[in-house]
């Protein structure tokens, strides 16, 4: 059976607001209208410039004349700080909820500990297709399915292919860690570095410090699934001395300390042409041909993930997407999962959709949609972008610890005391290893 997609993304419930709407029961009860239509409600941060809702909910309702879908766009700005309060506020008083949209994992799996969201397996075996065969990413928590992947946001590696040519260089289609730092010390200049790590940063960004483990199947986090520590994992040390080497040794990479001090960002060092590589996340693709804030004065190409070893499968690489599930109060489950499956995000064009049958036309049509938005997008190579987006996939998800937070911020400072030369690899990774022990045994 083929899938279709709908996009979507956004939000998060504080857990006393939440129990205190499911206690409730809900104020407003989902029934259906005089004319025998059901409504179903469906709340977003995302405001209309960015997701198209009118265009994909007509013809949503269209496809589906007993189903109406009551849109609430709770930040016109997209904020989701403001969206997830207004939501927050709408969780407590009982209204109304049916589609319920995370932009995180963390929201996600909280959401669904908290038995906010209602397992939809049901409905994917009435269907009678297997998820990891038609989606791109797997969204299960322990055994069960609570929710549908939306929008496909891989990372890659940008490219100043100006800079690559004029080293001699080819745009990767495959290819290591090992060849990823090589590239990054021949594109080196006095006038620029070959590369740009935006982070660690006051415990954010903390995928650079998971660039190696990112490229595997699984095991992909600080934390393993089974909640013990994954810091002795080799892959952990590799990034390490990744890291260490480029900056330190061959001085390819845009040093720590300028950064921080600095407050250096990934879209300055990329467009103004101080670093000719930056790995980032495909939310960049709006954005690749150049913006009337950060003006494209160069041709821009992409390169996937690298990956582990040239005998590893790769392709794998950290994935950002819309967490689609159906509210477990809410008294139409059906129309709600219809409303997660149904064609959306392709007709909106924004974003690449996870959904594995997307047609070459298709994509090839979004990948156009979003280069036209930018100023200059024959300065982009379109074949690259469209290698790399088709090829990455996501590896297998790992439902955040409660104590996701302190986990990166110890593993933050345990990596500024290896690159200011206050301690050694071995030393980092015991050091870190042991913090991070204390902070599981607390928590249990």
């Amino acid at each position: 059976m083929q899938r279709k997609i709908w996009k979507l993304s956004i939000f998060v419930f504080i857990l006393t607001l939440v129990m205190t709407a499911c206690s409730s029961g809900g104020s407003e009860k989902a029934s259906g209208n005089e004319d025998g239509k059901v409504t179903i409600k469906f709340h977003t941060h995302g405001n209309e410039a960015s997701y198209n809702w009118k265009k994909t909910i007509a013809a949503f309702e269209e496809a589906n004349p007993d189903i109406n879908v009551d849109l609430v766009i709770l930040s016109e700005k997209g904020d989701t700080q403001e969206a997830i309060k207004k939501l927050d506020l709408a969780a407590a008083s009982g209204e109304q909820l049916d589609v319920l949209m995370f932009s995180d994992t963390a929201s996600y799996a909280q959401r669904v500990s908290m038995g906010m969201v209602a397992p939809i397996d049901e409905f994917i075996e009435k269907d009678g297709y297997t998820v990891t065969e038609e989606y791109k990413v797997d969204t299960k928590i322990g055994d069960k399915y609570y929710a549908l992947p939306g929008k496909f946001n891989p990372w890659y590696v940008l490219l100043n292919k100006d800079h690559l040519d004029e080293a001699g260089l080819e745009v990767p289609t495959d290819w290591t860690w090992d060849e990823f730092q090589a590239y990054a010390k021949k594109l080196t200049t006095a006038e620029h570095y070959g590369t740009f790590f935006h982070g660690p940063q006051n415990g954010s960004w903390l995928e650079f410090m998971k660039l190696a483990l990112a490229s595997e199947a699984e095991n992909t986090e600080f934390i393993k699934e089974d909640s013990s520590s994954n810091i002795e994992d080799p892959l952990f040390k590799k990034t390490l001395e990744l890291r260490y080497q480029m900056e330190k040794v061959d001085k390819s990479a845009v040093p720590y300390t300028d950064i921080m001090s600095q407050k250096l960002h990934y879209r300055n060092q990329f467009f103004n042409q101080d670093a000719s590589t930056v790995l980032i996340g495909s939310w960049m693709n709006t954005e690749l041909g150049g913006t009337d804030q950060f003006p494209l004065e160069f041709n821009v190409a992409v390169a996937p993930y690298p990956k582990n070893s040239s005998e590893a499968e790769g392709g794998y690489t950290p994935v950002t997407t819309d967490f689609m599930a159906v509210a477990n109060n809410s008294e139409h489950k059906e129309e709600a999962y219809k409303f997660i499956t149904t064609e959306g995000q392709i007709l909106q064009g924004k974003n690449i959709p996870s959904w594995n049958n997307v047609s070459n036309d298709q994509f090839g049509e979004i990948i156009d949609n979003i280069l036209a938005e930018t100023n200059n997008p024959e300065k982009v190579d379109k074949e690259s972008l469209i290698n790399v987006l088709s090829n990455a996939k996501s590896s297998k998800l790992v439902s955040p610890v409660s104590y996701q937070a302190e986990i990166y911020k110890v593993v933050n400072e345990e990596y500024e005391k290896l690159i200011f030369d206050e301690q050694d690899i071995d030393e980092t990774i015991k050091v870190t290893n042991e913090r991070v022990q204390e902070l599981i045994e607390s928590n249990k």
